[in-house]
């Protein structure tokens, strides 16, 4: 059993001390974030630019990755589209974080009725699908990224809170906590100088394979066309529209921009669950 309660099935069995895949998906991770930030100054074309005189034309020294059915240069809406398909679940697991260790800190911390109000509270999200509740907030608000990304955190902040109840209700049983309580610190002092530093590890361990998810998300999200503006560069939004190019016998508009997906993800779940194994040894 991991450190952490992984929201899907885990990796279990490929994250070894030092293996190669460990590392080959920590330098993935790092070239797409590198690529994310500096995509405005890689972008060899501007991404928007429509040429129908040259849709679905090949790879060439102009095109490396080819045009898809608009005539837009695939390499350069790969490139930006990366900020769009990383800026989004870096919010959703931030909010749904911060959110969820105050919540999980909260219940384990008071106990009571507090802990059975939040407890109750958290479960009730349980019984709304994350890209139900998506899909509800986005027709009432409309298209952008503020939608999804308000929507996921909510149905992501019940798995950090119960990860973030369960280690805290062990911390606060060390006798650490005791010795500083007799000194008279308070608890919001334990909780934030010793608590909530020892559970850190696990949490962003969490929070890593929970970037992985909120992607693939909020990707599928925006291959149903919702949420991100048609305009905007997207991976999600890349498969929708190479659909049309599928169709016409030149998949490698749509299939490149699920590669990046599918690599993104399984790269971020190997990095957070090979971080949640190096918690779970040094805890032994």
């Amino acid at each position: 059993m991991t450190a952490v309660l992984t929201r899907r099935p885990g990796l279990s069995g490929i994250r070894a001390a030092g293996s190669p895949l460990h590392l080959i998906c920590l330098a993935l991770v790092v070239l797409v974030v590198t690529a994310a930030v500096l995509a405005p100054w890689l972008v060899p074309h501007d991404p928007n630019v429509v040429d129908l005189g040259s849709a679905l034309a090949g790879t060439s020294a102009d095109h490396p990755l080819g045009v898809d059915a608009a005539g837009r240069d695939t390499l350069s809406r790969l490139l930006l589209g990366a900020r769009t398909s990383l800026l989004g679940p870096l919010e959703v697991v931030a909010f749904s974080t911060l959110a969820g260790v105050a919540v999980g800190t909260a219940a384990a911390w008071r106990g009571g009725r507090l802990d059975s109000l939040l407890s109750r509270s958290t479960e009730l999200v349980f019984a709304f699908p994350g890209m139900l509740l998506a899909i509800l907030i986005i027709s009432v608000y409309g298209e952008g990224l503020l939608a999804p990304v308000i929507a996921l955190a909510i149905a992501y902040l019940p798995y950090v809170s119960r990860l973030t109840r369960s280690l805290v209700l062990a911390e606060r049983a060390r006798p650490y906590v005791s010795a500083y309580r007799v000194q008279g610190h308070s608890a919001l002092q334990i909780c934030l100088r010793h608590v909530l530093p020892n559970i850190a590890p696990v949490v962003l361990a969490q929070a890593t394979i929970n970037f992985g998810y909120a992607l693939m998300d909020l990707a599928g999200l925006s291959f149903l066309g919702l949420g991100i503006p048609a305009l905007t560069p997207d991976w999600g939004r890349m498969v929708f529209d190479g659909q049309t190019a599928v169709q016409h016998g030149y998949p490698l508009s749509a299939i490149l921009p699920c590669v990046v997906i599918v690599l993104t993800v399984v790269a971020f779940n190997v990095v957070g669950e090979r971080w949640a194994d190096r918690v779970a040894r040094r805890d032994r």
